[in-house]
């Protein structure tokens, strides 16, 4: 998949990461490989990591520490904030071609 050369596709990482989440639970480096193959290519811990600690202050994603490992799973205010969001896009995206006129 090419990526745009001009648009930002950078503020859609929360919103993944809340998606994949509420499928079941993840850590950090499944949530990079996950989203990565949906990107065409693996997120850095540069990329993922301040997004997971802001989200997680925010209170919308817990952490649980297991050995090195850290779990991330949705809170109920993370599944409201995706259900509104889920809501929003709906509204935004669909009926959306991605066939360009000649």
């Amino acid at each position: 998949m090419k990526t745009p050369k001009y648009l930002d596709m950078k503020g859609f990482l929360s919103f993944l990461i809340l998606h994949e989440l509420n499928k079941k639970k993840l850590c950090g480096d499944e949530l990079s490989n996950v989203i990565g193959k949906r990107k065409g290519s693996k997120l850095t811990p540069g990329t993922i990591y301040p997004t997971l600690k802001r989200l997680n202050k925010l209170r919308l994603i817990r952490m649980k520490q297991n050995g090195r490992k850290k779990n991330y799973n949705l809170t109920k205010k993370g599944k409201n904030e995706l259900k509104s969001t889920y809501k929003i896009f709906n509204k935004l995206f669909v009926g959306l071609k991605s066939k360009i006129k000649k």
